[in-house]
């Protein structure tokens, strides 16, 4: 027994969801394309699951964020899929792939086969026993990867309330956990080995600004250090958390958010790796001309830096599945993915965005005791990334475009000074420098020249930001 498509995607995660809406707009046809998930829901946005999934009141909950709302899109119901043709694959598990056979075969012993395969298969959660500790399987352990472990952390944290979380890792998964546990009136201590939050990205400035803000709200901080071991109850229950530093703190509940591993196992041996994903080219294309890969699974060409890199963050995988479509249905009118790497969070009141690459020299700006700061990064004499908190809609798009114009910067003193004000002027008054090449005429900053910029930058920012405060708070909610 066996079913056949043109297309398949593997994976019911976000970039799957806005892959199938990108095939509808380009015309696939009824019963030519087929979604296989081991999820038992149709596609869903994932970020909802560490922000309003967990609210207390009036919580996110399916079907307000199915894919593709988070782009504006429209919501991709179980009924949108029938009316679209698309056979959807729910709670399957793939149990061994064939990319020269081009078939998957299932646990229940299905085969499927495919002219085309878009691995869409994102990551897992890494667990403690990959560390050397044991516990993961305690009731009130809780990861956070898809709706099943939302659930779960949901019903843990509402027996908690009142008593006291550890959430183990200072990334993204523990810093928005953090928050959501806070406002659960749970009390929350964060532990990680860094010497601050958010290492992979933060520098310590800026995460200083928000640990004292966590801070402010109650979460504490262990930080240099990792758990060794739980000290468990008769019934299996985690009742403390024992650090390598010989401490230990009384736990109702424990958060667990150490880092994910991509799932290419079913690809190992068949397909190119590289960075711990699946290799593949500007056209999303790997080493086998029938099989795409997409979203945190995938290793692609980043052009702007002209390197291979593996992006985990949900703008990635719904960029990446649109053009992953195009390039499959007209790939004689399609270019090389060209994508500004793009990271962001929101907790608490709080929300930031960071574009680029966090290499070479920092330059800080703004108020770090107030509500909006940023930093750009220079290397090589040119501009590669930028962070904002507290931005407006104006201000995000500014510091975007000025990251991907890659401008040559000569004076840090009076990058530092202009602050906002320069990537706003920028985006008004673009001066491109050709990428790539440092000895290229450089941007020079100038006090007349930008001077007026950055008053009218921080006048405007003041008026918007006010606007987008009140707007990202009514649509962003989930």
């Amino acid at each position: 027994m066996g079913r056949a498509f043109v297309y398949v995607i593997l994976g019911g995660g976000v970039a799957a969801g806005y892959a199938a809406l990108e095939f509808t707009r380009r015309g696939v046809f009824h019963g030519e394309l087929c979604i296989i998930s081991d999820e038992p829901v149709p596609p869903y946005e994932r970020p909802a699951l560490s922000k309003g999934y967990l609210l207390p009141e009036a919580p996110a909950r399916l079907p307000s964020f199915h894919t593709c709302v988070g782009a504006s899109e429209e919501r991709l119901t179980q009924k949108w899929y029938k009316e679209h043709g698309i056979e959807l694959v729910l709670g399957t598990h793939i149990k061994s792939a064939d990319v020269k056979r081009k078939t998957l075969l299932t646990a229940a012993g299905e085969t499927i086969s495919y002219k085309i395969l878009i691995i869409a298969t994102g990551a897992r959660s890494l667990k403690l026993e990959e560390f050397g500790v044991t516990g993961s399987n305690a009731e009130n352990v809780c990861y956070l990867r898809d709706l099943a472990d939302a659930d779960r952390l949901v019903n843990v944290m509402q027996s908690c309330a009142g008593g006291n979380a550890v959430v183990i890792g200072g990334g993204y998964v523990g810093m928005e956990c953090a928050a959501s546990l806070v406002i659960n009136k749970i009390n929350v201590t964060m532990v990680f080995p860094e010497a601050h939050c958010m290492a992979r990205l933060f520098t310590p400035k800026i995460a200083s600004y928000y640990e004292d803000y966590f801070n402010s709200k109650g979460v504490k901080f262990i930080k240099g250090t990792i758990m060794s071991y739980f000290d468990m109850d008769s019934n299996g229950k985690v009742t403390a958390v024992n650090l390598r530093d010989g401490s230990w703190l009384p736990v109702d509940m424990v958060v667990v958010g150490i880092g994910i591993r991509p799932n290419t196992s079913l690809f190992e041996g068949q397909l190119t790796l590289e960075r711990g994903g699946i290799k593949v080219n500007g056209l999303m294309q790997t080493s086998n001309s029938s099989v795409y890969a997409i979203g945190d699974v995938a290793a692609f060409p980043v052009k702007l830096f002209g390197e291979t890199r593996r992006l985990e963050h949900v703008d990635s995988a719904r960029k990446s599945a649109r053009h992953v479509v195009a390039a499959i249905m007209e790939p004689n009118k399609t270019d090389d993915f060209d994508y500004l790497p793009f990271f962001y969070s929101r907790v608490f009141t709080l929300c930031w965005q960071f574009y680029g690459d966090n290499a070479g020299e920092v330059v800080h700006f703004g108020d770090y005791s107030g509500s909006t700061i940023g930093a750009y990064w220079i290397s090589k004499g040119h501009l590669v990334g930028s962070f904002l908190e507290g931005g407006s809609k104006e201000d995000f798009e500014a510091i975007a475009k000025a990251t991907r114009l890659k401008l040559a910067i000569d004076d840090l003193t009076e990058l530092e000074r202009q602050g906002l004000g320069f990537a706003l002027a920028v985006s008004k008054n673009p001066v491109r420098s050709p990428p790539g090449n440092v000895s290229a005429p450089s941007l020079i900053l100038e006090r007349p020249l930008y001077a007026w910029h950055a008053t009218a930058g921080v006048i405007v920012a003041a008026s918007v930001a006010a606007f987008g405060y009140w707007y990202g708070r009514r649509r962003r909610r989930w």
